[in-house]
């Protein structure tokens, strides 16, 4: 069994269409769905069950914690974690079963946005290559079971970039393995705030990584650098 394991908060709009694409593209019995909820106020939760997924209150707000909390109830060998907004491949299982059975620990896939914008179009060919610089949690992330129990799981320190830091680890100890199809992500955050703004947020939260300042300093810079919505 694949578990698929989506961190949540204030996601009403999104994650009721992801659930039912993960749910019409497997078999009942190939995949359970875990939403993971940081007590949204948005009806996050109600949507999700609605649409058939098994909802979990994590004790605490945060992606990485989020994760963790999810693999803990999970119970499937391999895991897959997804961000609620991301419009996932139709043949996620098997692709993702042919790569664990081919060697592979870990992986993630390629993505393309939402938007025709030509920027974003650079951005997306980026995550064809192997750097860590052209990695992302939108790109979702598969691990087995006993790869991630290794690891620990997420580092919970890492309030942002938890994705990168554990991709990291994973490539110390196992082949990593970027899968030749896409994923479709939100551009919302670049029509909100803008390419370049985006991009130059994101230099600045890798530099800091990079210079291994605090996590929670990192995510406070970024998000003083860029609006939500």
């Amino acid at each position: 069994m694949l578990s698929v394991i989506i961190p949540t908060c204030n996601e009403a709009a999104n994650i009721g269409r992801l659930v039912a694409e993960l749910r019409l593209n497997a078999a009942p019995d190939a995949v359970e769905i875990l939403v993971v909820d940081a007590g949204s106020p948005d009806g996050t939760a109600a949507a999700a069950r609605a649409a058939g997924a098994t909802v979990l209150q994590s004790p605490a707000a945060g992606r990485a914690t989020q994760m963790n909390y999810g693999a803990t109830h999970a119970q499937g060998d391999h895991f897959y974690f997804v961000h609620a907004d991301v419009r996932i491949h139709p043949d996620y299982v098997a692709t993702i079963g042919q790569a664990v059975a081919r060697g592979y620990a870990a992986g993630c896939y390629r993505f393309r946005f939402d938007s025709p914008h030509p920027l974003l179009r650079i951005n997306s060919y980026g995550t064809r290559f192997t750097g860590i610089m052209s990695r992302g949690g939108d790109q979702t992330l598969f691990i087995t079971r006993a790869l991630f129990e290794q690891l620990g799981g997420f580092n919970e320190q890492f309030v942002i970039m938890e994705d990168f830091e554990i991709i990291q680890r994973i490539r110390r100890v196992a082949s990593f393995y970027i899968v030749p199809q896409d994923v479709v992500v939100s551009a919302r955050k670049y029509e909100t705030n803008g390419w370049l703004r985006v991009q130059l947020a994101n230099l600045t939260a890798f530099s800091m990584y990079f210079l291994k300042l605090p996590p929670t300093r990192i995510a406070r810079t970024y998000k003083a650098l860029l609006n939500y919505r």
